[in-house]
């Protein structure tokens, strides 16, 4: 069955096979906004047609290929005979099924499926047409392997959560569909579609490799990304109702340190502030460094984005499989390419870059909800009338939360890639723990996150508060960020009055995650 055949979703496509991809690629079909085709271009058909071929002509002359007529890691010495070599993926699948924790969630996972075709469609993976096509299909009709999030550390690869893709194929286990779990057989009885017989090398094509790390890390990348921009904005809204200082963040001053993220940081903010029209002199020659320095704090994570882009897109559109299979030049070869090394690396240091910005943020709260240090605003930041101040506590607890999210993400920032472990009989004795660094990102992703949406609300309130006693001039602002107040304010309410924010909390994270407010250049 065709790729695209019946596909129910008429979205751009992107395109695998002979073409580079990139991690907006991937987060677009995790996102469900794209879909998946493959090149026209016939030398992509005729790799792929030749890996199979050059394997069938080994196996006709009897060689011995790892993982294909030998078990598998510390097993590799074992011979496995010819009239048995085709059950060989089905055991593979099946002995790693042993994953626990939490469920990937639907996006997550067809971002694994995209990170896994990107690999399998460099054509050096010895896997059929019938395949990649199954694995387009998968995603273009909306089929996501039920797979759990622990169980691999990184190499030989993501061993345990892909068996749960390989075992998919094979109509094994669970799978989504139509937002219901249901066991696979029965979702493919119902779509007409026989489960496939993985040859011999597939299971392991589809199992040994970087796939799930990748695609944490496209997911990652994207989110942090977001949050430079979300926290440049929340820094100036600070500034703003602490009647702070905008020669802080002067053209001329960040030209003498010349790193490229921090100046389009200080850049963001400075015309957020409106510098140029309406300089702001504080009544203190120095704001404190959570606001004097939140440049210098977001220009890390801004000025680490293209290494970590390059990283993470290098490995997507990588054959990070073992061995690999040259079917043009017949050439077997043994390796690690299923060591996830890089995106380890990547992910260890985004963590601690994004777990910074929950610091910084929950900084910024701290200041504005306490009389001594927010410069004239009420205590907790507190809307209620002066009849009804002393009821009121208005984002104490939020700040109290802040505090507690932001040191579970700073606990976080450990980095996992340090903490190798010798496994599988000693053959896989250096380890890359990528998916865990990856899992640990994300999890600070989400921890800095709420960390903003708690700082938005308190800024908003803050900046509107001060427009309210007519101590700030609305027409005084960038217009960014007055529509930008405007806009949030229909939405978020002043708080003048105690209320449980919970409700309000989650809906602004979910915004923050779907990028709901456009910032800067989206702006224009």
């Amino acid at each position: 069955m065709n790729a695209t055949q019946t596909a129910p979703m008429q979205l751009e496509p992107v395109t695998f096979g002979n073409t580079w991809l990139q991690i907006e690629d991937i987060c677009a079909i995790a996102a469900q906004g794209a879909v998946a085709q493959f090149s026209n271009n016939p030398d992509f058909w005729q790799k792929i047609d030749a890996g199979v071929e050059f394997l069938d002509k080994l196996l006709r002359e009897d060689g011995v290929i790892y993982g294909v007529t030998t078990g598998y890691g510390d097993s590799c010495t074992v011979r496995v005979p010819l009239s048995q070599v085709w059950e060989l993926p089905i055991h593979l699948s099946r002995f790693h099924g042993c994953g626990l924790g939490q469920d990937f969630s639907e996006v997550e996972v067809r971002a694994i499926l995209s990170a896994r075709l990107a690999s399998l469609s460099q054509g050096y993976s010895g896997v059929s047409r019938e395949l990649v096509e199954r694995l387009a299909f998968y995603l273009n009709h909306g089929i996501h392997p039920r797979i759990p999030q622990e169980g691999s550390v990184g190499a030989s690869g993501d061993l345990t959560p892909l068996s749960y893709l390989a075992a998919s194929l094979m109509g094994e286990r669970e799978v989504y569909a139509n937002g219901q779990l249901k066991p696979t057989r029965d979702v493919l009885s119902d779509l007409n579609i026989e489960p496939l017989t993985l040859r011999p090398k597939e299971g392991l094509a589809l199992m040994n490799g970087t796939a799930v790390m990748t695609a944490l890390a496209c997911l990652a990348f994207q989110r942090a990304e977001y949050l430079t921009r979300l926290g440049s904005r929340i820094t100036a809204l600070a500034s703003i109702a602490m009647q702070g200082n905008s020669h802080h963040f002067d053209e001329i001053l960040f030209s003498v340190k010349p790193h490229p993220g921090q100046i389009e940081v200080a850049k963001w903010i400075r015309d957020d502030l409106n510098h140029h029209e309406h300089p702001r002199n504080s009544s203190r020659l120095q704001d404190r460094y959570s606001i004097r320095c939140a440049p210098h704090v977001i220009g890390v994570l801004r000025d680490a984005l293209p290494w970590f882009r390059s990283l993470i897109e290098n490995e997507l559109n990588s054959a990070n499989d073992n061995p690999i299979i040259d079917g043009l030049g017949e050439h077997v070869l043994h390796g690690g390419h299923f060591y996830g090394g890089h995106i380890a690396m990547a992910m260890d240091s985004m963590k601690t870059a994004v777990a910074n910005l929950a610091d910084l943020h929950d900084r910024q709260v701290a200041q504005l909800v306490d009389t001594r240090f927010n410069n004239g605003l009420p205590a907790n930041v507190s809307a209620a009338s002066e009849d009804r101040m002393h009821l009121n506590h208005g984002f104490k607890a939020v700040q109290i939360g802040c505090s507690a999210w932001t040191a579970e993400a700073l606990k976080l920032t450990m980095p996992a890639s340090v903490f190798s472990r010798s496994t599988e009989c000693h053959n896989q004795d250096k380890v890359s723990m990528g998916t865990i660094a990856a899992r640990d990102c994300l999890r600070i992703l989400e921890l800095t996150e709420q960390v903003m949406a708690a700082s938005l609300l308190v800024t908003q309130q803050a900046v509107q508060i001060r427009l309210n006693r007519q101590e700030l001039n609305l027409s005084s602002l960038s217009p960014n960020v007055a529509s930008f107040v405007e806009a949030f304010q229909k939405s978020y309410p002043l708080l003048t009055e105690d209320r449980p924010l919970e409700s309000e909390l989650r809906c602004l994270i979910h915004q923050i995650q779907q990028r709901h407010w456009p910032l800067y250049s989206e702006e224009n």
